[in-house]
């Protein structure tokens, strides 16, 4: 279970003195990347065309780079039976924070809150050898958490998540290996995203029946994920209380524009839950083990991520990451037929284009209009009868005029998270 949480006093509202410049909530409408709506319910938004395809561009990298990481994707309900959650620890050390049970056919399901021990049943439901182990189990999932009325704000708490997820499945004298292999994942994808970790901490047990009574386990997790930290050199904080029900983690923080600090990506191994769902591999010698199960968010919630990059990049994305990543701009009627050829290019070619016609305004205003968007390829009179396109960058610099071909080329080289690491199958 990936908890997402801000370090702040419970009864302060989760936005409270956020300098509106800075504001996720504004700004996310002013420039339609999402809403809410009264019939809907509070802390539940939906999002709109420009933030789904920033989400789903961030999507995109995670897939691929867990798919590297050797990870296998599987999808999963967001809902079970309560005997799941009995059994997983969640009923009766984190009922608080879960929806109400519904009774249907007379049984009662819950919305899920967390997606754990879903792909505990999915290691469950195969034979498992030593020569499966480790399993990598990856998700982008549904969970829901019954967050009070007074906490919710905006992307940052709502009461629907979809978590960036994943699972490995290993042998124990494995697991420090896979956190560490993590944490790599983890800061990588913060270098693509732009995102600055402001510091792990080790979130550990805290006093009372929250947690699970078994402290030779929670040593033996805390060992674990400490010496990850140490080997690689992260100065880390230590938190008591801070720690899952079932074991400890490590939380990787950010800060916002605000000076808040949050939890965004979390690595814990979990000693638990194997054992409540009775996992096992058959070892070497044919004995049947117990695996350990490591959790693991590179990227956490979209929700949570979606807030914080627009708070850091005032809607200003990287090129990868922008809803639009290059704008046709023809000088006059005459030249939209060469634009709208420019953009289908574009949009074969995997950006993601939009155009702007003389419809739509004077040079100058669809320029101004344009200002967030990384690439603007005007086309006057000159460049239609040529082929080409003049590029215009958001800072204001221009490039020469470029056969349309090689524009598009060079946009689908520049608009990834690296300089030529394009995502020829999934990174529109």
């Amino acid at each position: 279970m990936n908890d997402q949480r801000y370090d702040h006093h419970p009864d302060q509202h989760p936005d409270h003195h956020l300098d509106r410049r800075h504001d996720h909530r504004r700004l996310g409408r002013e420039l339609d990347l999402f809403d809410t709506d009264p019939l809907i319910g509070k802390g539940l938004p939906f999002w709109l065309p420009a933030g789904a395809a920033v989400r789903h561009a961030v999507e995109a990298y995670v897939h691929r780079a867990e798919r590297l990481a050797g990870y296998r994707h599987v999808h999963s309900p967001i809902m079970g039976k309560r005997e799941l959650y009995e059994i997983s620890g969640h009923w009766a050390h984190y009922r608080e924070d879960m929806f109400p049970p519904m009774m249907v056919g007379g049984e009662e399901f819950v919305l899920r809150p967390s997606l754990c021990p879903h792909h505990a049943l999915v290691f469950r439901s195969r034979p498992r050898s030593h020569r499966d182990l480790p399993l990598r189990l990856a998700e982008l999932g549904g969970m829901h958490r019954a967050e009070l009325s007074g906490v919710l704000g905006g992307l940052s708490r709502v009461r629907a998540i979809q978590l960036n997820d994943g699972h490995v499945f290993c042998a124990g004298e494995d697991a420090g290996r896979e956190v560490g292999a993590a944490l790599a994942m983890i800061a990588e994808a913060h270098r693509a995203l732009g995102v600055t970790a402001s510091g792990y901490r080790l979130s550990l047990r805290g006093e009372g029946d929250k947690y699970i009574d078994d402290p030779a386990m929670w040593r033996r997790a805390e060992v674990i994920l400490r010496e990850a930290l140490e080997e690689r050199g992260l100065p880390y904080e230590e938190a008591a209380g801070e720690g899952a029900f079932y074991g400890p983690k490590i939380d990787v923080q950010i800060t916002d524009p605000a000076g808040r600090e949050s939890t965004l990506s979390t690595v814990q191994v979990d000693l638990f839950q194997p054992g409540r769902f009775g996992l096992e591999y058959t070892g070497p010698d044919q004995r049947m083990r117990r695996p350990v199960m490591v959790h693991r968010s590179v990227v956490g919630s979209m929700e949570r991520l979606m807030a914080h990059l627009v708070e850091l990049y005032g809607g200003a994305f990287p090129a990868w990451l922008a809803p639009v990543q290059v704008v046709a701009l023809p000088v006059s009627a005459a030249e939209l037929p060469a634009a709208g050829e420019f953009v289908r290019a574009c949009e074969e070619a995997g950006l993601r284009a939009e155009l702007s016609g003389p419809q739509d305004g004077t040079l100058g205003a669809r320029i101004r209009e344009g200002r967030l968007v990384p690439y603007q390829a005007v086309i006057g009179a000159r460049e239609a009868a040529a082929g080409q396109v003049s590029l215009r960058l958001r800072d204001g610099s221009r490039r020469e005029p470029l056969p349309a071909a090689e524009a598009v080329a060079r946009l689908s080289g520049e608009a990834v998270p690296f300089p030529g690491d394009g995502l020829p199958d999934d990174g529109r």
